[in-house]
């Protein structure tokens, strides 16, 4: 019966809720990722505790196919994650390289000329050592 009633009621008041504008962080020294594979390359830029801020790739600049896996491609998306981390206020970053493609040392030409100071620089690229066992060689 009450819902009725203020479903009919015409008079109700509709109290509209303010809503509130998130505050962007400011992290004046971040970490940027660098993932580059043969055929891509992935730029991250996380604060000091690992949660991204800002993510670029060619892919999001533009490129397609095979020109994805380009240095070129590579300096243009370093330079994209850049420009968009400057809204958090991003100045000096430790650089942290993975993979074994063409845009590993482009990206990072790529932080420095849209204005980012590398404080470090690290190379965690995976490395077999041992590998997988041979297998069982046949009977004579």
């Amino acid at each position: 019966m009450a819902a009725k009633a203020q479903k009919q009621n015409p008079k109700a008041k509709v109290v509209k809720v303010a809503e509130k504008k998130k505050k962007r962080a400011q992290v004046p020294k971040a970490k940027v990722f660098i993932n580059s594979t043969y055929n891509n390359t992935i730029v991250s830029i996380a604060d000091l505790d690992g949660n991204v801020l800002v993510q670029s790739s060619p892919g999001m600049v533009g490129f397609s196919g095979s020109k994805k896996s380009t240095a070129y491609a590579a300096t243009k998306a370093a330079e994209d994650a850049v420009m968009k981390a400057a809204k958090y206020g991003v100045k000096e970053a430790m650089v942290i390289i993975k993979g074994a493609g063409m845009g590993r040392q482009a990206a990072v030409k790529g932080l420095r000329s849209a204005g980012l100071s590398i404080s470090s620089l690290s190379d965690f690229t995976p490395l077999p050592h041992g590998g997988v066992t041979p297998r069982k060689l046949p009977r004579a």
